[in-house]
């Protein structure tokens, strides 16, 4: 029942310097854009979707969405995207959010419901067939935001430590079928966004 989906926030904030910089969700893709397709795969499975990301939020403008920038100074990475995150979804009065980066473009379309049986009233990241992680791709209790501030006081940066310390649960997905490219993929590179545009 969509009452009981989560809120989503899409982390758009990377410096993207593999790709030449600048905002990597902007970029032409699949006849729309980067940031466009992950939209389109995660809008049906959330409540409500803001974007995560500093600077002019009116580059956004032609999504419609919400832009929340980093809560914390110096730009210090997904970490201080994922309070952002928190606090939005907190003043929603949602429990949960989903946030999950702007150059994943395969999303599976079972995410949330995946995420939520496997860990209900949990945090939880999306974990590969073959146990890799992805912290970024998770669901957050928005009650963890006070754990996540200390957290970040202490210099780490890093959502897979934090997904460790709060003892995120690792949900398992299955690669997908033969040919595309895996759910979880991020496009780093022109040529991987190429190569991902002739999939799509």
């Amino acid at each position: 029942m969509r009452a009981a989906l989560p809120v989503g926030v899409i982390l758009a904030g990377g410096l993207a310097r593999r790709m030449g910089g600048g905002d990597k969700g902007l970029l032409p893709f699949a006849g729309g854009t980067l940031l466009g397709a992950v939209i389109a795969r995660v809008r049906p499975q959330v409540t409500a979707l803001a974007l995560n990301a500093n600077g002019d939020p009116g580059r956004f403008a032609a999504y419609g969405l919400p832009v929340l920038a980093d809560p914390v100074p110096g730009q210090p990475g997904p970490l201080a995207g994922l309070l952002a995150a928190m606090d939005w979804a907190a003043a929603q009065g949602a429990a949960q959010v989903l946030t999950l980066p702007t150059d994943t473009p395969f999303l599976p379309h079972d995410l949330v419901a995946r995420l939520i049986a496997a860990a209900p009233g949990r945090a939880a990241i999306a974990a590969t067939a073959g146990g890799g992680a992805h912290p970024v791709i998770g669901l957050w209790p928005v009650t963890l935001a006070p754990v996540l501030r200390s957290h970040l006081q202490t210099g780490e940066r890093r959502v897979g430590a934090f997904a460790a310390a709060v003892g995120a649960a690792k949900v398992p997905f299955p690669p997908g079928p033969p040919g595309p490219p895996e759910p979880f993929l991020n496009l780093n590179t022109p040529e991987e966004l190429a190569a991902a545009g002739r999939w799509m």
